[in-house]
């Protein structure tokens, strides 16, 4: 992936990086493989807001990813690679020898032509989905199921990958891009390789409005209010905190452990990422 800088034409533009799409070849999304979202603002069922600062932004339908990979054996022909607007990871799009097509996501050096398959019959090449007991020692890994059948739930956003370290009986330890050093069942699913787009963490919006598209708001400092709307609020002058940082219902901030205590997958976790 490549980036692209602006002339300074206005100020939005001045400080703007984007992707380049120079790796982009199908424009259209094929529409049997997206579905519509429902905005809701951030809001539940009963119309509280659960997560703040959510609203607006663009309309988008959403990609139908193939996490499971269960057509075991049959070789199919990466047709493109396709943007999401939904998650930071490039889509490939696949086409079975049957004529069946699904979206998988592109890993680095997929180009279109070239061939992919799953099962514990594939070879441990780019793009192909596999048992971790069957993936050599050493290489880099995405897509990762954490039970065996249920679909991949690790190291699925740009750029990221877990390199597989060691193999014992029928359990493998990866390194996860945190660095925490976990264990995993050898037969839950990975696919060869690390996630493409590994630039996007380098885009710059460059303007507010851009933020606004992705559908999220605005917002407001706790220190910029007053002390009857935030903990953190008030204070004559200009003043940065005076308080212990604390969420607006005065749950403190920073340096409490947040992970619970006795939890089931603390024993999968040989090294924590801290």
């Amino acid at each position: 992936m490549g980036l692209k800088s602006y002339k300074p034409r206005s100020q939005g533009m001045r400080f703007r990086v984007s992707a380049s799409f120079e790796e982009i070849t199908e424009k259209k999304p094929v529409k049997s493989l997206t579905e519509a979202v429902r905005k809701t603002a951030g809001r539940n069922n009963q119309g509280r807001i659960t997560t703040r600062h959510r609203g607006g932004g663009v309309k988008r339908r959403y990609r139908i990813v193939d996490f499971k990979r269960t057509k075991f054996g049959v070789e199919a022909t990466v047709k493109g690679i396709a943007y999401d607007p939904t998650r930071s990871a490039y889509l490939a799009l696949i086409e079975y020898t049957d004529g069946v097509k699904s979206y998988i996501l592109a890993p680095e050096g997929l180009k279109p032509g070239m061939k992919v398959m799953s099962g514990p019959k594939a070879e441990a090449t780019v793009g192909n989905c596999l048992p971790l007991a069957q993936i050599p020692l050493g290489l880099m890994v995405h897509a990762i199921e954490l039970v065996p059948g249920e679909g991949a739930k690790v190291a699925r956003s740009a750029g990221n990958a877990c390199q597989i370290m060691a193999r014992d009986g029928g359990r493998v330890t990866l390194k996860m891009p945190s660095g925490e050093v976990r264990i995993f069942d050898g037969r839950c699913l990975a696919t060869v390789g690390t996630v493409g787009n590994k630039d996007w963490g380098s885009i710059k919006l460059g303007k507010a409005g851009r933020k606004r598209y992705l559908g999220i708001r605005p917002t407001v400092r706790g220190v910029a209010m007053n002390p009857v709307d935030h903990p953190m609020g008030g204070g004559e002058g200009r003043t940065s905190g005076g308080s212990h940082p604390r969420s607006p219902w005065g749950q403190l901030a920073k340096g409490g452990k947040t992970r619970a205590k006795r939890k089931a997958s603390d024993k999968v976790i040989v090294k924590r990422r801290k």
